[in-house]
């Protein structure tokens, strides 16, 4: 195995929606992945892109990608907001997280962002493991709260 790290291209786009749908699966919610491929890649790599990712490969295979964007809080400033980080499941274990997490991490220094967020849901213990050893801080006050493309449209 030899893992090499890069930033995505607008080629990797199917391949990256493979994993994010693994990842849907795995937090119980694939329904919930309607993004089509045309939107993601115009949201990455169009005119405006929004997002970028690094991904992990092994030869040709992309086996982990961490997808993220810059945030704005008003009280914080700019953040790195990462959405998406996932290894394929036969890949875990082996220290990929790490490479894919501790280079998103220096992305957020080398563009002086004042702090980097990220979600984890509360029962996905290996996750909250792997960012215990990062001393991350978890925030229990806060509720997700969001609007459908279908609840957009009747507001």
């Amino acid at each position: 195995m030899n893992i090499q790290l890069r930033t995505a291209i607008a080629e990797d786009c199917p391949r990256l929606l493979e994993l994010i749908t693994e990842l849907a699966i795995y937090e119980n919610a694939p329904q919930e992945v309607t993004v089509t491929l045309e939107e993601f890649v115009t949201a990455g790599f169009g005119e405006n892109p929004v997002w970028k990712s690094f991904v992990a490969v092994d030869g040709q295979t992309i086996v982990g990608l961490a997808l993220f964007y810059v945030r704005y809080s008003t009280w914080k400033g700019c953040r790195l907001y990462l959405e998406d980080f996932l290894v394929t499941e036969q890949y875990r274990g082996k220290g990929i997280g790490k490479l894919l997490f501790d280079r998103v991490v220096q992305e957020a220094k080398e563009k002086n962002f004042n702090g980097m967020n990220w979600q984890v849901l509360d029962w996905n213990a290996p996750a909250i493991n792997f960012y215990d050893k990062y001393n991350a801080t978890y925030e229990s006050e806060w509720l997700n709260a969001s609007f459908t493309k279908e609840q957009l449209s009747v507001l």
